[in-house]
């Protein structure tokens, strides 16, 4: 166990001491939860602490901290996080509790379906638009960066030339 007087990291908040924390206190905090989201994704980028903390602009202690879920980060610091790992900055915000969690299950058509001042020919008009954007946004969904596509490669070990350059064709065809 780490003396926290000699170890400034460990005694940054003495209520929240990890070492000292049962299984139950430390699973149901939404800091914990955030500092493991935050891990997880950085692992799965293939990101070392130090690297992420570079791009992200924080110093690596401050980023550790943030991953044991001893130090709650202010939104700017959690959007520069979500930028450098590629990942929505409003996921970050609702893990550490700045914006609440939206509904996704909303059922469009039916709402539209019960609106009094929509005429049925309306009605119909705009179920049948929504139907359209929803196709497009689903044939056109943003595909991952070439970065990373990279990065999931060279976690599988499928990193070659060939991959290389196939990569920077589809970058160029995409940009024409």
């Amino acid at each position: 166990m780490s003396d926290p007087e000699s170890d400034p990291v460990a005694g940054v908040d003495p209520a929240v001491d990890r070492e000292d924390a049962t299984d139950e206190d430390a699973a149901g905090s939404p800091l914990d939860d955030l500092g493991a989201y935050i891990r997880h994704q950085r692992e799965s980028a293939a990101l070392s602490l130090r690297k992420l903390a570079t791009i992200a602009g924080v110093s690596n202690p401050y980023l550790s901290q943030i991953e044991r879920g001893l130090r709650k980060p202010s939104a700017e610091i959690l959007q520069a996080i979500a930028k450098a790992l590629e990942i929505s900055s409003e996921t970050l915000y609702v893990k550490a509790g700045i914006l609440e969690e939206r509904e996704t299950d909303l059922d469009v058509e039916a709402v539209i379906a019960t609106d009094p001042h929509l005429t049925d020919p309306q009605r119909q008009a705009l179920i049948e638009m929504y139907r359209s954007f929803r196709r497009l946004s689903e044939l056109s969904a943003p595909r991952p960066s070439r970065r990373r596509q990279l990065l999931d490669a060279v976690g599988l070990g499928e990193v070659d030339d060939a991959h290389v350059r196939a990569a920077a064709l589809r970058e160029e065809d995409e940009s024409v």
